[in-house]
C-alpha cells in the first residue's frame, strides 16, 4: 500500500470513529465549553503548590501509550506539555475503552490530582477524560513530516502544534510589540489610527496596491506608508503621535520583503532627526533587553550588539571611502553618470542626477558591510522628497537610516516643513516619474495644504518591525515572524 493510500485509509478510520461516537450520543462536537483551572507550565513550576490537588486541564494529545489497565497521555495545551496518567480503574470499563480509541491530536478535557510518577514525572492522576474535539486530520511528526517550509506558513496551525521554538518565535514578537508600546507611550507619545485605503499612497517610495470602492465608484489604493497622515496631525495640534500598522507595497517577495507587513512610524513636534538617532537606538535597545535579557544577541551566528550609542557616518563619506569617487565634486549630473558606468559597472539610466548616483552606489557597495547597528545619514535630496534639507550643503538632507546585520531597520529624517519647497520636490517626483520612475512620489495637494497651515519643525521616524523581529528572534526569514505570510495559492 502506498503512503497515500495508507494515509487516505488512516483518514477513513478516524471518520468512522467519529461516527461511531456520534450514534453512541458522545458527539465532541457538541461539547461548548470545559472550565479549565489550572495549565501544564504553572502546575510543573508550582508543582508543591499543586501536589495532591485536583485540576482540570485541557489540550491536544501529542502522544499516546496504552500498557493493559493504564495509559499514558501527553497533553499539550496553551503553555506546554504535561502528562496524564489513566487508569481503568479510575474512570470505569466503558470510559477507558473509548479512551482508547482516541487518536493523536484530539482535543481533551483532564479532571484529576498533580503527583509525581516512580520517575519523579510530574502528571496528572486522571479521574475523568472528555473528548472535546476529534481531529481529523493526521498531525506530522515534528522532525519528518513538516519540513516543507511552504507547508509550515502555508498551515501555519499545524506548524505552532508540532514546533514549539515557532511558537516561541510569536511570544517574543509579542513581547516586543508591547516594549515599543511602553517605551513610546512612558514618553509621552500617543497612539493614534489612520486610513489604509486612500486616494493617494503617499508618505514613500514604492508602488501600490490598488483596489476600488463600488459605492463611490472610486479607484483607491492601500498605503505604503502613514507618514503624510501622521504628519498632519502635528499639524493639527498633536505634539507627539505614534502609529504601529500594516502597510502594503507592490512589489518583490524575498527573505526580508513581504508585500504586507508592519511598520511603525512617530513623529514629535520641535525635535530633529539626532533626537530621532536617540529614540531609535534606545527603542531598540528597550526591545531587546525586554525580549531577550541582553542587547548583544546572535544572528545566524553573527555577534550583534544593540547598546548605544551606535556608530554614525555619512552616506557620501561611506560612498567615497568604498570607490575614491567624490560625486559631488563632479560637475555634472551626465559626467557622474558617465564615470559610474565606467568605472563601477553601474547601470545608470538616463534620469539618474548625482544624488540618485551616491545612493545606488551605496546600496550596491556599502550595505553589506554594515552588519553592527549604524546610523549612514545626509542622504541626496533626490531621493529624499520628505527630508528637510542640510543647512550647510543643499545637496544632502538630515536624514539618517539604522542598518544593523546589512540590512535598512529604520528611517528617519527632520521633516520638510516648508510648503514651497515641498511642492517642488513632488514636481521634481512627477518629473521622475514621467521618465520612468513607477516609484516616484505622487503629488499631494491636501498635505501641501496642511504645510501652509503650519508644521513646526519636527522629527520623523519609521522602523520596519518585521526585520527588527527577525533580527531579535534569529529568524532567517520574515515568513518567520509573520504567522500568515503572503502565499501563492497552490491552485
Amino acid at each position: 500500500m502506498s503512503e497515500e493510500q495508507n494515509l487516505n485509509e488512516v483518514l477513513k478510520i478516524r471518520r468512522e470513529k467519529l461516527k461511531k461516537l456520534q450514534e453512541t450520543g458522545r458527539d465532541p462536537f457538541k461539547v461548548e465549553k470545559f472550565q479549565r483551572t489550572a495549565f501544564s507550565i504553572e502546575i510543573k513550576d508550582n508543582f508543591e503548590e499543586f501536589e495532591g490537588k485536583e485540576v482540570k486541564l485541557a489540550g491536544r494529545i501529542m502522544a499516546k501509550r496504552t500498557m493493559g489497565k493504564a495509559s499514558f497521555l501527553d497533553i499539550l495545551d496553551r503553555d506546554g506539555r504535561i502528562q496524564a496518567y489513566v487508569r481503568k480503574d479510575a474512570i470505569g470499563e466503558e470510559e477507558y475503552d473509548v479512551l482508547t480509541t482516541y487518536d493523536l491530536g484530539d482535543i481533551v478535557g483532564i479532571r484529576g490530582i498533580v503527583f509525581k510518577t516512580k520517575k519523579d514525572e510530574i502528571s496528572i492522576r486522571a479521574e475523568e477524560v472528555q473528548l472535546l474535539s476529534k481531529s481529523l486530520q493526521v498531525l506530522p511528526e515534528k522532525w519528518h513530516g513538516l519540513k516543507d517550509t511552504e507547508l509550515r506558513y502555508r498551515q501555519r496551525y499545524v506548524d505552532l502544534i508540532v514546533n514549539p521554538e515557532v511558537k516561541e518565535t510569536f511570544l517574543k514578537r509579542n513581547k516586543i510589540i508591547k516594549a515599543i508600546r511602553e517605551f513610546l507611550d512612558a514618553r509621552g507619545y500617543l497612539e493614534v489610527e489612520t486610513p489604509i485605503l486612500t486616494t493617494i499612497a503617499g508618505g514613500a517610495t514604492a508602488r501600490p496596491f490598488i483596489t476600488h470602492h463600488n459605492t463611490l465608484d472610486l479607484d483607491m489604493q492601500m498605503r505604503i506608508a502613514n507618514e503624510l497622515y501622521l504628519k498632519r496631525l502635528i499639524v493639527g495640534g498633536f505634539d507627539k503621535v505614534y502609529e504601529m500598522g500594516k502597510m502594503f507595497r507592490n512589489e518583490g517577495i524575498s527573505i526580508k520583503h513581504n508585500p504586507e507587513f508592519t511598520s511603525i512610524e512617530l513623529y514629535a513636534a520641535y525635535e530633529d532627526y539626532e533626537d530621532m538617532m536617540d529614540i531609535t537606538e534606545n527603542l531598540v535597545a528597550y526591545c531587546a533587553e525586554k525580549a531577550l535579557g541582553t542587547t548583544a544577541i546572535n544572528y545566524q551566528g553573527t555577534e550583534i550588539d544593540f547598546k548605544p550609542p551606535w556608530k554614525r557616518v555619512s552616506m557620501h563619506d561611506l560612498v567615497e571611502e568604498k570607490t575614491g569617487i567624490n560625486f559631488y565634486a563632479i560637475e555634472t549630473d551626465e559626467e557622474a553618470r558617465r564615470i559610474a558606468k565606467d568605472k563601477l559597472r553601474l547601470d545608470a539610466e538616463k534620469h539618474m542626477t548625482r544624488g540618485h548616483l551616491v545612493s545606488l552606489v551605496f546600496e550596491e557597495f556599502c550595505e553589506k558591510d554594515l552588519i553592527q547597528p549604524t546610523f549612514v545619514l545626509h542622504h541626496p535630496v533626490e531621493v529624499s522628497p520628505l527630508a528637510k534639507r542640510n543647512p550647510d550643503n543643499p545637496l544632502i538632507t538630515n536624514r539618517f537610516e539604522a542598518f544593523a546585520n546589512t540590512w535598512e531597520i529604520a528611517n528617519a529624517f527632520s521633516e520638510l516643513n516648508d510648503p514651497i519647497d515641498q511642492r517642488g520636490r513632488f514636481e521634481d517626483q512627477l518629473k521622475q516619474r514621467e521618465a520612468g520612475d513607477e516609484e516616484a512620489h505622487p503629488m499631494d495637494e491636501d498635505f501641501i495644504n496642511a504645510l501652509e497651515v503650519g508644521l513646526p519643525p519636527t522629527g520623523g521616524l519609521g522602523i520596519g518591525v518585521d526585520r527588527l523581529m527577525m533580527i531579535l528572534t534569529n529568524s532567517a526569514s520574515i515568513r518567520d515572524v509573520i504567522l500568515f505570510p503572503t502565499m501563492k495559492p497552490i491552485d
